[in-house]
């Protein structure tokens, strides 16, 4: 008897355990999965956030940035909604389903107002440069938490991938090119993002 009740507690902690990887097309399971952690941050006043996969630095003054997965985007969605006490429509949930890309949402810091101006962001993935489909950035900086000491301005870099581009199991660096000269590089396991 007690056996069986080991069995069953692997089997359900097993189960419970999100799978890892960017997952471009989510199972049934996982979207109800997703909805439910967002719906339960919701409840605990957990921020919307965080859901987003972080990467970089923690602080101020350093590059970083995330990205949201689709299934990140409907634990967000679900969050949101959870706190008005109101369920995500499905049309919203088909929305987040059927995006064809990945955001990618960086902070690069530079000395000018100016110089996250053209910038581009691409993905490494074992040597195969991956372009994304969209790229914005900020067109005038703002300044950072060291202002007037370097670095002086921070600017957001954002592009979107197309999930059939890019291996979503890969190790992948991200490197973004401000036009101004430079690069800021983030490794990360797409594998262990769920």
């Amino acid at each position: 008897m007690i056996r069986i009740g080991i069995r069953m507690a692997v089997f359900i902690l097993f189960c419970a355990t999100p799978a890892l990887a960017i997952e471009s097309h989510p199972s049934p399971e996982q979207v109800r999965a997703a909805l439910d952690e967002g719906k339960a941050a919701a409840g605990l006043g957990r921020a919307p956030d965080t859901f987003y996969a972080r990467f970089g630095a923690s602080d101020e003054l350093h590059p970083s940035g995330f990205l949201i997965t689709k299934l990140g985007a409907l634990s967000v969605l679900a969050t949101h909604m959870g706190f008005r006490g109101l369920q995500p429509a499905e049309a919203d949930v088909v929305q987040s389903l059927e995006t064809k890309t990945m955001l990618v949402s960086t902070v690069i810091f530079g000395d000018t107002p100016a110089f996250a101006q053209e910038s581009y962001i691409v993905f490494d993935q074992a040597g195969k440069t991956v372009k994304p489909v969209t790229v914005r950035f900020d067109g005038q900086a703002n300044r950072s938490a060291a202002w007037p000491d370097r670095p002086r301005f921070k600017a957001k870099v954002v592009a979107w991938f197309n999930y059939n581009e890019f291996d979503p199991r890969a190790k992948t660096t991200i490197t973004v090119f401000p036009a101004s000269g430079g690069a800021e590089s983030f490794v990360l396991d797409f594998a262990e993002i769920p």
